[in-house]
């Protein structure tokens, strides 16, 4: 199959209402996470426990209650689906654009792909009574790393990494550049919410590119625990209380406006 026909099926699978009513269950799916993460975020705050503040931890809080398993396996099929139309998005493009903003789109896309295929198989496996802790698995991921040649290295560069993604998305917060992503202006209250929501993310994600750095600098995975370990440290903070209480706002802000994506986004 030639180029001109890959593009063309990735083009017919993107616009077929399959996808389209999937993707928009995934947006929904992930503002539910995300809530319940600013929950978890906020019980660790305020009594120094309340779970993991990660997407496993959001996840296994599901799973706990009534009901949780049947909403866990909706979020299976909208992450499944959202992943597969960005995978399609990544092949077609955006029509009229140029080679390099094709190209950093299409990385992109690749990479949500990657994240949401990802968050699909951690529901399913919660769904069916499994899961693990993703913080135990970031740690366990550090380690295999560092045991590679010039391992220490390349954990500081997967911290850069995940420093500049965090960057992105204070960047995108800060200049609405997300707006990009909706088909129709939703209202001030959303854009505001959004605006919070990426850039209290890109915080979050920022400090968890923080602990790598640190981690691959210092040869431990001690901190290198994704963005559980990142809210616990910012937790030890003077007025850690407040801070990551800030924060777990800010990721409750971004899971609203990723509900109002379930209706606005352009898919």
């Amino acid at each position: 199959m030639d180029t001109p026909d890959v593009e063309g099926t990735a083009r017919r699978v993107g616009d077929s209402r399959v996808i389209e009513y999937g993707a928009r269950t995934g947006f929904a799916a992930s503002g539910v996470l995300h809530l319940v993460m600013a929950l978890i975020a906020l019980r660790i705050a305020w009594s120094k426990g309340g779970g993991s503040a990660d997407q496993s931890g959001a996840l296994g809080d599901l799973a706990s209650h009534p009901g949780g398993r049947v909403l866990l396996w909706v979020v299976v099929v909208g992450m499944a689906l959202l992943a597969l139309w960005h995978l399609t998005e990544a092949i077609t493009g955006e029509p009229g654009a140029d080679s390099k903003d094709r190209l950093f789109d299409a990385v992109t896309d690749v990479a949500k792909t990657v994240m949401f295929a990802g968050l699909a198989w951690a529901a399913a496996k919660f769904a069916m009574g499994g899961g693990s802790s993703s913080s135990g698995s970031t740690r366990d991921f550090t380690s295999r790393l560092m045991q590679q040649p010039f391992g220490r290295a390349l954990v500081v560069v997967v911290g850069l990494v995940i420093i500049g993604i965090g960057g992105y998305h204070v960047y995108k917060g800060w200049t609405q550049g997300f707006r990009d992503d909706l088909r129709e202006h939703p209202g001030s209250a959303v854009m505001a919410l959004g605006r919070i929501g990426f850039i209290a993310k890109g915080i979050a994600l920022a400090i968890v590119g923080v602990l790598f750095v640190v981690g691959g600098a210092k040869s431990t995975t001690k901190d290198t625990t994704g963005l559980d370990g990142a809210l616990r440290t910012l937790l030890e903070q003077p007025f850690g209380k407040l801070l990551l209480t800030l924060v777990a706002i800010g990721i409750a802000c971004y899971g609203v406006y990723s509900l109002a994506l379930s209706k606005f986004a352009r898919v």
